[in-house]
């Protein structure tokens, strides 16, 4: 099957990359000519575990290729998706100027019988308003589709082969069959594939991650209760998440969720839910629950220092807003330095990933650090944002030598509080009474 993905970004070069393994012929579109350049060099423009591979054996079989030609690249192709990004405006609404430019064009270029995917999470109603509009400036009706993304960042691509369950929203049956086809090779374990109307579609991605904030945001407060009442929280988490219908996923206590999905659809279903005077008095709560704990970390660290903070040097551990991923959007890591920059601190970071992206903010007003140790070298303190595979069996007696005061607040809880203690360090954690 011909098919062009128009973007590039997380879920536009995933889906191009993994349908074109499943033997489609796949073009992906992107305005951006040095993300096209950077792919057609054989490189990534993102960091995504297992997908360099695939980009690069789809296009050496010639079942992928990249363009900034978007009419000549839609042409042909029987399906588009649109992966476009849909940004977070000031008013918490998501911001659809890119949607409605790619529309505008297919709508005069692309293929009378194509099916048009909308793969960009966008608000509920947006699939109807882009097939009214694409059919007026084509002068026909243009079939036009929701296949909304559950992709997880560090993941992806085994999400996309191996998915939970694929979910589309069509008004024709013809086109729900088309989808099906195309998603089959990906459903052989007998995973759903759920056909709805597109309302649903759209509003099913919102409820999704609307749900999983909950869980986070739920989990970080009660942390913070328990750290006041002499509780743990591990075993808390532990007592709960056995529970068959409360489960351990999303119950993490951390310093508050990133990206660039939560937060995002948490505002944009607020403010959908505003404009239409219905009350999301929960989902309200989630958003303000994260942002105060996004300082949680800030906080401890100026408890601790006191009137001493400022000209202190702290190393922080992970950037990201999750492991396995060099996205720093919306990450807890940037509050904390926001915060610690205007107390006048001094920090030496490190990432696995994610320097380039923090640099590209700010400058030099971090020292960049190469490796876990190096950001240590006369630290006055570490916090730990970030839970990278690699940071949870530290050489402690290391750490001591490196650093110039022995304190480490751990926003991950990455380690058992005796343990740190012994090797000489005062230890902070995320909702766990530490003597």
């Amino acid at each position: 099957m011909k098919i062009a993905v128009i973007g590039t970004g997380y879920v536009g070069l995933v889906t191009s990359t993994c349908l074109a393994e499943s033997g489609n012929e796949v073009v992906g579109i992107d305005k951006d000519a040095a993300k096209i350049a950077t792919l057609e060099a054989g490189k990534l423009p993102i960091y995504e575990p297992g997908l360099l591979e695939l980009v690069q054996r789809n296009v050496r079989e010639q079942r992928l290729r990249f363009t900034t030609d978007l009419a000549g690249a839609v042409r042909e192709a029987a399906l588009v998706f649109i992966a476009v990004g849909t940004p977070e405006k000031d008013d918490g609404a998501a911001d659809l100027r890119n949607l409605w430019a790619v529309g505008d064009v297919l709508a005069a270029v692309s293929k009378p019988d194509a099916v048009i995917v909308i793969k960009s999470t966008v608000p509920v109603g947006t699939n109807r308003a882009l097939a009214e509009r694409m059919s007026a400036k084509a002068g026909r009706r243009v079939e036009v589709v929701s296949n909304p993304e559950f992709l997880k960042e560090g993941a992806a691509v085994d999400d996309f082969m191996k998915p939970d369950r694929v979910v589309v929203g069509v008004r024709n049956a013809a086109a729900g069959d088309l989808l099906h086809e195309l998603y089959q090779p990906f459903l052989r374990t007998e995973r759903p594939f759920l056909v709805m109307s597109p309302e649903s579609a759209e509003m099913t991605k919102y409820v999704a991650n609307a749900m999983l904030a909950t869980k986070i945001s739920f989990i970080n407060e009660m942390a913070n209760l328990c750290e006041r009442l002499d509780a743990d929280v591990n075993d808390v988490r532990r007592g709960i998440g056995h529970d068959q219908r409360i489960g351990f996923q999303f119950l993490f206590p951390g310093p508050g969720y990133g990206g660039s999905c939560f937060p995002k659809d948490v505002s944009a279903l607020i403010h959908l839910a505003k404009s239409l005077n219905i009350p999301v008095d929960l989902i309200e709560a989630v958003d303000r629950v994260n942002n105060n704990q996004k300082m949680v970390l800030a906080s401890k660290v100026r408890q601790h220092f006191g009137p001493q903070l400022k000209e202190k040097c702290l190393a922080i551990w992970g950037l990201a807003f999750k492991p396995r991923t060099d996205d720093i959007r919306e990450a807890p890591a940037l509050a904390l330095i926001d915060a610690m920059l205007a107390d006048g601190v001094r920090l030496r970071v490190h990432d696995p990933e994610a320097i380039a992206n923090a640099r590209a903010i700010y400058g030099d007003k971090l020292a960049y650090c190469d490796r876990p140790y190096g950001a240590l070298e006369g630290a006055d303190g570490l916090v730990i944002v970030t839970e990278w595979q690699e940071f949870r069996r530290p050489d402690f007696e290391v750490m001591r030598r490196l650093m110039r005061e022995h304190v480490i607040f751990d926003g991950r809880n990455l380690f058992e509080p005796k343990s740190v203690q012994g090797h000489g360090f005062k230890y902070y954690a995320i909702g766990r009474s530490v003597i």
